[in-house]
């Protein structure tokens, strides 16, 4: 049996917490109950505070932990959730925490940090030369504290040498059946995420993102060809066209496109038609034939691979998670008839 130790910050997002531990005491327990066999537990699952203490959400939830993280003499795995946006203050005040996760590093285990709990991971240096994912909102204020680390904000789940992270409050799902299936195998993940009506571990965040299509610059010139593109994103437009809008060459407009915006003019125009895409998607039960077409794809096939290729979902997945509830239930009633 594996041990897993989830800490508990004062002041951070409960669900970060507990979602683990109920996943993971779950595991090899739950569906053999519920089906009359004798449970198989994969895992022992313990709770700490820095200090022993309670802590308290934000929100006035009270949690007791079953100890103080010093009491921990070794661990299999190890949980860091999230513990607010305050991150400057939180990163001084759990400073106790971070020779803590290198010795269970040290150790053998796995360290996981949930959403923002990846900050203590790239503080303690675990991440360092590594892949590393958290919420899309905070990605680019990562990159900038912690360069050393390849950020992939649109993964909902990482792993690189043992140290995992996950992006999001609900990805703690997702990052903790993803242990379950490296550690237990698949047939104990699915059962464990049956019982719990939970899906199976998702790859990518980016669908759920709603990132800008251009990172901010000064440079008036490539600003108006952005105005330009935002109000024509559909029809076809080329380089060239584009780089006489700005007053200069195709090869030094391309450059300096790509300096300002962190994308090249394609990448932009096809940024932009997602996003649209997106929106659409979003607003109703338009087909994705006619969303194709209004966003500058004629070629429907095209389109859907490229929107999953961006998104991680077809356009009908994405539409089935972020359309209004009424367009939902039509569009599963017409899969039923």
């Amino acid at each position: 049996m594996l041990d897993v130790t989830v800490v508990l910050f004062e002041d951070g997002m409960s669900s970060t917490a507990i979602m683990p531990v109920e996943i993971f005491h779950s595991a090899g327990r739950l569906w053999n109950e519920v089906h009359g066999r004798p449970p198989e537990p994969r895992f022992r699952v313990r709770t700490v505070s820095l200090d022993g203490g309670p802590v308290r959400s934000p929100y006035g939830v009270d949690i007791q932990p079953q100890g103080a993280i010093d009491e921990v003499e070794r661990t299999d795995i190890v949980v860091v959730p999230t513990s607010g946006l305050e991150l400057d203050l939180k990163l001084v005040a759990h400073s106790r925490l971070l020779p803590w996760l290198r010795k269970h590093y040290d150790q053998g285990a796995y360290v996981a940090g949930v959403c923002m709990g990846a900050a203590y991971l790239a503080e303690a240096g675990l991440l360092d030369g590594r892949v590393a994912t958290t919420h899309w909102a905070v990605a680019d204020d990562f990159a900038v504290r912690w360069p050393q680390v390849c950020w992939r904000p649109d993964l909902f789940v990482t792993e690189d040498s043992r140290v995992l992270c996950s992006g999001g409050l609900y990805a703690s799902i997702d990052v903790s059946l993803y242990l379950v299936e490296k550690l237990c195998g698949h047939e104990v993940a699915l059962q464990c995420a049956k019982i719990l009506l939970v899906p199976m571990p998702r790859a990518y965040q980016s669908g759920y993102a709603m990132l800008p299509v251009s990172r901010p610059h000064d440079d008036q010139r490539i600003r108006t060809v952005e105005r330009f593109l935002q109000d024509n994103f559909c029809q076809a437009i080329s380089t060239q066209a584009l780089a006489d809008r700005a007053g200069l060459g195709a090869r030094t407009f391309t450059r300096h496109f790509k300096e300002a915006t962190g994308k090249q003019p394609a990448a932009y125009l096809q940024a932009l038609r997602i996003e649209a895409a997106k929106a659409m998607l979003e607003a109703g039960s338009k087909p994705v034939q006619s969303i194709s077409s209004e966003v500058g794809y004629d070629d429907v096939a095209f389109f859907r691979a490229l929107f999953k290729r961006a998104t991680g979902m077809t356009p009908g997945e994405y539409r089935g998670h972020f359309a209004p509830m009424s367009v939902r239930g039509q569009a599963a009633l017409g899969s039923v008839a």
